[in-house]
C-alpha cells in the first residue's frame, strides 16, 4: 500500500484528488469513497485523520485555491501609485478575473444546502476580507479625499456583503441576467455612494462566471437524470 511519509503531503494528496473531482463532477455528485479510489492506496483512515467530514475538504480546497489571490490582492492594497478609490476598483476586478474564480464556480457549489460552507463564507468575508483588504483602502481613501464616509467599517462589510453575497448565483442561484441587474444595481450603489468603480469588463465577468456556473450545474442535472 502506497503511503505518504510526510503529514503534508497526506493532506496535499487529499486536496489535489478532492478539487480535480470536485471541479469534473460536481461537490454534490463526489463522494469521500470516490476521492479515496483515487488516492493511490491510501486509507479511509487517511482521510479521516485529517478531516472530519467531505465539508472539510471543500473548506481546505477553496482555502487552498484562494490563498494565491489573496497575496495578489493584498499587493494592491500596498501599491502607492493608486489613491483608495482606484485601489478599490483594483482590487474589485482583479477579484473577478483571476483564474481561481473559474475553478471555483465549476465546482458548482451549492451554498444553500450547505450551512456549514455558507456560514464559512460568510465569516471569511465578515472576519477576513472586510477588515483585511477592503477597510484599509477605505481608510487611505478617507485620508487622501478620494472616498468620503463617517463609516468607514460599516461601508467595508456593505461593500463586500453585497458583492460576495447577494450577487453571488452559487448562494441565490441567479442566471446570467439576474447576475447582470444585480451587479448593476450593485454598481448604482457604489455611484450613488461616490464610488463609481464599477464598469462594463467587471459586468460581463459576473456574467461569465454566472454562465460557467449554471452550465455546469445544467451538465450535472442531466448526467444524472
Amino acid at each position: 500500500m502506497a503511503r505518504n511519509k510526510h503529514p503534508e503531503e497526506t493532506v496535499n494528496l487529499i486536496l489535489d484528488v478532492a478539487s480535480r473531482l470536485f471541479m469534473e463532477k460536481g461537490y454534490e455528485r463526489t463522494s469521500i469513497q470516490e476521492i479515496i479510489n483515487n488516492l493511490g492506496g491510501l486509507s479511509k483512515g487517511a482521510i479521516y485523520h485529517h478531516f472530519k467530514s467531505k465539508d472539510d475538504i471543500l473548506v481546505a480546497v477553496t482555502s487552498k485555491m484562494t490563498a494565491e489571490s489573496n497575496r495578489l490582492l493584498a499587493a494592491i492594497k500596498e501599491r502607492t501609485d493608486l489613491n483608495g478609490k482606484e485601489k478599490l476598483k483594483v482590487l474589485f476586478k482583479e477579484a473577478l478575473v483571476r483564474p481561481v474564480q473559474n475553478e471555483l464556480f465549476s465546482m458548482a457549489l451549492d451554498f444553500r444546502n450547505n450551512p456549514k460552507l455558507l456560514s464559512s463564507f460568510l465569516q471569511e468575508t465578515i472576519e477576513n476580507a472586510a477588515p483585511n483588504y477592503i477597510l484599509p483602502i477605505i481608510r487611505q481613501g478617507i485620508s487622501d479625499g478620494s472616498i468620503e464616509t463617517d463609516y468607514p467599517k460599516e461601508l467595508a462589510e456593505l461593500i463586500i456583503l453585497v458583492a460576495n453575497i447577494w450577487t453571488n448565483p452559487m448562494i441565490f442561484n441567479c442566471s446570467a441576467e439576474e447576475a447582470y441587474r444585480k451587479f448593476m444595481v450593485f454598481g448604482q450603489m457604489l455611484k450613488g455612494l461616490g464610488l463609481d468603480i464599477v464598469d462594463s469588463d467587471m459586468v460581463e465577468r459576473v456574467q461569465e462566471l454566472t454562465s460557467i456556473y449554471q452550465k455546469t450545474n445544467k451538465v450535472r442535472y442531466n448526467s444524472a437524470l
